[in-house]
C-alpha cells in the first residue's frame, strides 16, 4: 500500500516530540537516544591506519578497534550546498578519530541540550573492526550501516557496534549523510531537470565509494561489502538496489522495517520544494538559487515533508525519476530489475504501536471512534472503508489505537516486505525474518502508553547494537541479542545467516514463504507471516504497490 502524500500543510507536533524521545521518528525512526562513548574493555592505546587522504588515529581495545569522524567527502558548504558530493580533502598530519564528527544539520532538541552539536560539514563515518588477534593479513566482511530517522535527524555516530566487530568479527562502518532540506530539497533552480533532490543518497553512494577504496586498510575486505538499514535506512537499501550510481558497490543488503514504497514523485517534490523556499525568503525563481545558498543553515533546520502516514508520522527522503534514482524501487523489484544480490529483510511485529503511542502522548488520547474511518482513509485513501472493516476495533478489545496500529503494520510494513521478499527471491536468496519480542524494552515515556508496544518500531536495534533510551536486556533477550548478532553477522560474512548451533534458517521461498519469528522464548521458523498480517487482503486493493 502506498504512502500517501500530503493533501494539505499539518504540523508535525508528534514527530516534533518523538526527535526529542528517541534522537528519529518516522519511516526511518532509529531507536537513537545518546549515550555517553561505552567504557572500553581495558586501557586504550593508540591505532594508526593510512586512508587515501591520510592517517587517522582511533582507539583500540582488547577485542575490537574504534575510528570516529573520519571524511568521506568534502564539506558540502557554500557553492556545494545541494551539489553532488565532492572527494574529501587530504590532511596535514594524523586525524584524530577517537570522538565523532558533528550530526548533519536537524532539528533535535535533545542533542543540542546535551552539547552534541551539529553542523553542515558533516559528512563523515565511523569504522569499526575485530581486534587484530588473528593475524594483520586477515580481510574481515564488511556491514555498511545507514542510520533511520526519516531521513530528517539521526546519525551514525549513535549506533556502538562493538557486539557486532567483536563478537561476530565483521567490520562496520556507520555513516552520516544531509538530511532533510539539506539533503533532499528538489528546487528546479538547483539544477537541471533529474538533477535536483536526493543529494543526501548521493552521500550513501560516496561513502560505499570510500570503502571499496579505504577499508582494506582497516581490515575489511572490499570485495565483501553488506550494505544495511533499519527503516529510513531500509528505505535507502532499497534504493539503492536499483540506483545506477550504487551497482556494484556491494554484494549483499539488509532491509529493516522499510518503508520502501514511500519515495516522492518529482511533482510533489518540486511543489512542496518551492513553497519550503518561499517561506524561507527565496521565492523568486530566478534568484533562489542563489538566495538559498545564502541563507544561514540554522535557516533550513525546518523539516521539508514530502510523505505522511495519516496524522501520526512524516518523512522527507528521496525523489524518484531522477538521474540518481530513475525508477521506484518496489516496482523495479516486482519486475525483477533490482540487483541479484542475496537480502535478508524484516520487519517488527507491531511496528506502527509506537507511532500510535506517541499520538497518545501528544493529544492525551489515541484515535477516537469517531476519527477512525478519516485516520484510515487519510492513509490508505479509497480503500479506507475496507480496511476499515477487515481491522474494526472490536477485533482488539475495542481498543481504536491497537486497531489503527495493525492496520498500518500490515499495510505499510509487513505486507509491502512480504511482497518484496517474494519478488527478490525469484532471482537471488532472501531471508526473511519478523522480529517478535512482546516485551521489548522501550524508552520510559512510551511505557506510559495505555495500550503495549510489543515489538513496534526500532526496537529490534537494542539487540544488535550498543544504544541506549530504553531498560537493560533480560537474559532470555540477551541470548536473542546474541543470536541475532551471529545470524546478522554470518550474512555479512556468506550471504546467508545459517549459524552452526542456532535454529536453521532457510531461504524464503515456496508459498507459504518461511520467515524467522525471532523471539526471546526460541526463534523459530512460521509459514504464517502472511496470513497473520492479513497479506491477501491487502494485495487484493486497488491501492496495493
Amino acid at each position: 500500500m502506498p504512502i500517501r502524500l500530503p493533501r494539505r500543510r499539518r504540523v508535525r507536533a508528534v514527530l516534533a516530540v518523538a526527535a526529542v524521545l528517541l534522537m528519529g521518528c518516522g519511516p526511518g525512526t532509529a531507536l537513537t537516544s545518546r549515550r555517553s562513548e561505552p567504557a572500553y574493555a581495558g586501557p586504550l592505546d593508540a591505532g594508526v591506519v593510512r586512508t587515501s587522504m591520510g592517517p587517522v588515529r582511533g582507539l583500540v581495545a582488547p577485542d575490537y578497534r574504534v575510528f570516529h569522524g573520519i571524511p568521506y567527502a568534502a564539506p558540502p558548504v557554500g557553492p556545494l550546498r545541494w551539489q553532488p558530493p565532492r572527494p574529501a580533502l587530504r590532511w596535514a598530519g594524523t586525524l584524530d578519530a577517537s570522538k565523532p564528527g558533528p550530526q548533519c544539520i536537524q532539528d533535535t532538541g535533545r542533542d543540542l541540550k546535551e552539547g552534541k552539536a551539529t553542523n553542515e560539514n558533516c559528512l563523515t563515518l565511523n569504522v569499526w573492526t575485530p581486534s587484530s588477534g588473528h593475524g594483520a593479513t586477515e580481510k574481515h566482511p564488511v556491514m555498511v550501516w545507514i542510520h533511520g530517522g526519516g531521513f530528517v535527524n539521526g546519525s551514525g555516530d549513535i549506533y556502538y557496534s562493538r557486539w557486532l566487530a567483536g563478537k561476530g568479527r565483521i567490520v562496520v562502518v556507520t555513516i552520516n549523510y544531509r538530511l532533510g532540506a539539506l539533503g533532499f530539497l528538489a528546487h528546479p533552480a538547483l539544477g537541471a531537470p533529474g538533477d535536483i533532490g536526493n543529494y543526501g543518497l548521493a552521500d550513501q553512494q560516496a561513502a560505499l565509494r570510500w570503502v571499496r577504496d579505504n577499508i582494506g586498510a582497516f581490515g575489511g575486505d572490499p570485495a565483501k561489502v553488506t550494505i544495511a538499514g533499519e527503516s529510513a535506512g531500509g528505505m535507502s537499501v532499497c534504493d539503492h538496489l536499483v540506483a545506477p550510481g550504487s551497482a556494484k558497490l556491494f554484494r549483499a543488503a539488509i532491509i529493516q522495517s522499510a518503508p520502501c514504497q514511500a519515495q516522492a514523485d518529482p511533482a510533489t517534490a518540486q511543489r512542496i520544494s518551492l513553497d519550503y523556499a518561499a517561506k524561507a525568503g527565496c521565492a523568486d525563481p530566478a534568484t533562489a538559487a542563489a538566495c538559498l545558498r545564502a541563507l544561514p543553515a540554522t535557516a533550513l533546520v525546518p523539516t521539508l515533508w514530502y510523505s505522511h502516514i495519516g496524522d501520526s508520522d512524516a518523512l522527507s527522503g528521496p525523489v524518484v525519476g531522477t538521474t540518481t534514482l530513475p525508477v521506484s524501487p518496489v516496482a523495479a523489484i516486482a519486475a525483477g530489475s533490482a540487483a541479484r544480490v542475496p537480502v535478508l529483510i524484516g520487519t517488527n511485529h507491531d511496528e506502527f504501536t509506537m507511532f500510535a503511542a506517541l499520538r497518545y502522548l501528544h493529544t492525551g488520547h489515541g484515535v477516537r471512534l469517531a476519527e477512525y474511518p478519516h485516520v484510515l482513509a487519510d492513509i490508505f485513501g479509497a480503500d479506507g472503508k475496507a480496511v476499515l472493516a477487515r481491522y474494526p476495533p472490536d477485533h482488539y478489545g475495542g481498543d481504536v489505537s491497537l486497531a489503527y496500529s495493525a492496520a498500518v503494520t500490515d499495510g505499510v510494513f509487513a505486507c509491502v516486505a512480504d511482497r518484496m521478499a517474494d519478488a527478490l527471491g525469484r532471482s537471488a536468496p532472501v531471508y526473511a525474518y519478523e522480529f517478535d519480542d512482546p516485551h521489548a524494552p522501550a524508552p520510559e515515556l512510551l511505557r506510559h502508553a495505555p495500550f503495549p508496544l510489543g515489538a513496534s518500531h526500532s526496537l529490534e536495534l537494542r539487540y544488535l547494537f550498543n544504544v541506549g533510551g530504553a531498560p537493560p536486556l533480560d537474559p532470555a533477550q540477551r541470548v536473542l541479542s546474541d543470536q541475532m548478532i551471529k545470524y546478522w553477522s554470518q550474512f555479512v560474512t556468506t550471504g546467508s545467516p545459517q549459524t552452526a548451533g542456532q535454529p536453521g534458517w532457510p531461504v524464503m521461498g515456496g508459498d507459504p514463504g518461511r520467515w524467522m519469528s525471532l523471539r526471546p522464548d526460541g526463534s523459530r521458523v512460521v509459514t504464517t507471516f502472511a496470513e497473520s498480517h492479513q497479506c491477501p487482503f491487502w494485495a487484493s486493493l486497488k491501492g496495493k504497490s
